[in-house]
């Protein structure tokens, strides 16, 4: 985990997200105390577990992005998912313990990109290799027996013979000729193992849990191989993935995933006010609500949850919720789930000035994305400053006036305004234009003024 102040948090957030300083510094908080955590005595750690948080806004105003933006930062293992999608325990669909398992397999694909990164070097140079003997020695289909591949006989093993002067000349000038780029466009015959389909058995719909056939008989059936013509630059790319991912101990892999999981893992759980309105006395779907927000509640409070890598401890994960709370309040939820979510965070919605800088400061903001997309065509666009506060102002008003979708409605106006460009930018003869207010006017009057317009496009 990297070592970051509060304050730092804070700062590396501010070039993604405009404003909600209330959130930032929570989840700094937060965050921090993780690694706090990490410096005391193990006896120690086990008592201290993470304040978990509820974020209270409407939507559009950055609750997702602050926790997915949180994770990135210290490359934790993350996951979005939302309470509505849950069942109550006995009925058919998604189960809430499902959620840890989807973390996992995150963890995992993330430990396993960053080790296959890792191995990268090595495995160009097993690629090179057998690129090499390819050249030399073309592959010819053997006769192999099934048993032997199963029970580890080969008819490979026969003497080799030793190269003579000739041979190992040939070979090193065709060495050299690879490593000098002269033959990335030849096309050469490789053997790949061929992925088939997997299926799964044993477990129930919507659990997770299903054993597949392929990792139950894959250690005792000999891999499927398939032959392809590619040229050497596309065999190179081919196998050195097939050797980076050779040379993982799986194993390793695994235990560190789950590791990073149970020490690290963050779940965003949106959408939780829509579970959390009041059970009717006449019963219906507020009933299950309550149930899911008791399926949910013992994995905030630490359970250990079964997985098909092995058990996982739910104690030490960082859970963020998140609603707009429009009908609903956290006081709504069943109160041993409000007792698991001590912190609570309101997001403001945003003001004019917020939707002006969101459209031009962040690292990544919407004018300098949509500025690249046409540079793609060499088309140039330029945004004035009054034109900027005009798509600012319209997103203000069309949010006050209808439903309010926050930042979201920035891009839905940018679309409208440069629909014409885009679709017209391949064939453009000019390839520059400048986008002022009245340019933005124009575009939008016909919408401004009608108000069902307003409503259904925008």
């Amino acid at each position: 985990m990297h070592n970051l102040t509060p304050k730092q948090i804070v700062e590396r957030l501010n070039d993604y997200i405009i404003g909600q300083n209330d959130a930032k510094k929570t989840v700094a908080i937060a965050l921090r105390n993780r690694f706090r955590r990490r410096q005391l005595p193990e006896e120690l750690q086990a008592e201290i577990m993470p304040k978990n948080i509820i974020m209270m806004g409407p939507t559009g105003v950055g609750k997702t992005e602050i926790a997915r933006r949180l994770a990135n930062l210290v490359e934790a293992p993350f996951i979005k998912v939302e309470a509505t999608k849950f069942n109550e325990v006995g009925y058919v669909g998604r189960n809430a313990e499902s959620m840890v398992r989807e973390l996992l397999e995150t963890a995992i694909r993330m430990e396993k990109m960053k080790r296959m990164e890792d191995n990268e070097e090595r495995a160009e140079v097993i690629a090179n290799e057998k690129i090499l003997n390819l050249l030399i020695n073309p592959k010819k289909q053997e006769n192999t027996n099934p048993l032997g591949n199963i029970f580890g006989y080969s008819q490979k093993a026969q003497e080799k013979k030793p190269e003579t002067d000739e041979q190992k000349a040939h070979k090193d000038r065709l060495k050299q000729r690879l490593q000098d780029g002269e033959l990335e466009k030849m096309i050469i015959e490789i053997e790949v193992e061929e992925k088939s389909s997997s299926m799964q058995f044993i477990g129930g719909a919507g659990d997770d849990l299903g054993i597949n056939v392929g990792d139950l008989f894959g250690n005792i059936l000999p891999s499927k191989k398939k032959t392809k013509r590619v040229s050497i630059n596309k065999a190179r790319e081919i196998l050195a993935a097939e050797e980076s991912e050779n040379l993982l101990d799986m194993d390793d892999v695994i235990n560190t995933a789950i590791e990073r999981t149970e020490q690290g893992g963050i779940i965003f759980l949106d959408e939780i006010d829509k579970i959390a309105a009041k059970s009717m006395a006449g019963g219906g779907p507020d009933v299950s609500r309550e149930g899911v927000q008791r399926d949910i509640l013992p994995i905030v409070e630490g359970t250990t949850v079964t997985t098909k890598y092995g058990p996982i401890r739910t104690d030490y994960i960082l859970f963020i919720a998140a609603g707009a709370f429009h009908v609903a309040s956290p006081s709504d939820l069943i109160p041993e789930l409000q007792g698991r979510f001590p912190l609570r965070v309101e997001l403001n919605s945003l003001s004019e000035d917020d939707l002006r800088r969101i459209l031009i400061e962040p690292k990544h903001s919407l004018i300098k994305q949509y500025i690249a997309l046409m540079g793609t065509e060499q088309v140039e666009l330029v945004f004035t400053d009054d034109a900027i506060s005009e798509i600012a102002r319209n997103a203000k008003e069309i949010n006050d006036n209808s439903e309010n979708i926050g930042a979201r409605r920035l891009h839905t106006i940018l679309e409208r305004i440069l629909e014409d460009i885009s679709f017209e930018a391949s064939d453009m003869e000019t390839k520059s234009y400048t986008i002022d207010k009245d340019y933005i006017k124009d575009k939008l009057s016909f919408i401004i003024k009608d108000d069902d317009l307003k409503r259904f496009i925008i």
